[in-house]
């Protein structure tokens, strides 16, 4: 049974249900930060899917992504699942700036996370939304 874990519960916003995967965003106002959670309990690292859902991640992971980068002009995408804090797996989608507070260093260690206000988080999620429901016509809004 999928449940979301505490730290991702306490850390990110829901913001949509893709055919595979919770997409959550990041409550960080530092970078446009998503992530994917395969909604498929038990699961800690990739290669534990079966392999159709293996390639659904895969599928996802991309259309996110591409739609990270369009929607916020991103100048590289950071995707990594770590699972070092977490171990639910979970894939980090980060947009990279050359001007952001980390750059060119990983975001990981490199100062403490920004809350974002409730008009930047509705804000942040609108311009994805917009972008990614031309490649995943069928999500759910959460």
């Amino acid at each position: 049974m999928f449940t979301l874990h505490t730290r991702l519960e306490e850390d990110t916003f829901p913001v949509a249900d893709l055919p595979l995967c919770r997409l959550c965003m990041m409550n960080d106002r530092r970078f446009p930060w998503f992530i994917l959670i395969p909604r498929i309990g038990g699961i800690t690292e990739i290669y534990q899917l079966e392999a159709d859902d293996r390639q659904q991640l895969m599928n996802e992971s991309c259309a996110l992504a591409e739609a990270l980068m369009v929607a916020f002009d991103g100048h590289k995408m950071n995707v990594a699942a770590l699972g070092n804090m977490v171990p639910q797996l979970h894939i980090h989608h980060v947009v990279r700036q050359p001007d952001d507070s980390a750059w060119p260093a990983p975001i990981w260690g490199g100062g403490a996370p920004e809350a974002m206000e409730p008009e930047l988080i509705e804000q942040r999620m609108a311009q994805l939304l917009y972008h990614l429901e031309v490649k995943i016509p069928n999500l759910v809004k959460v």
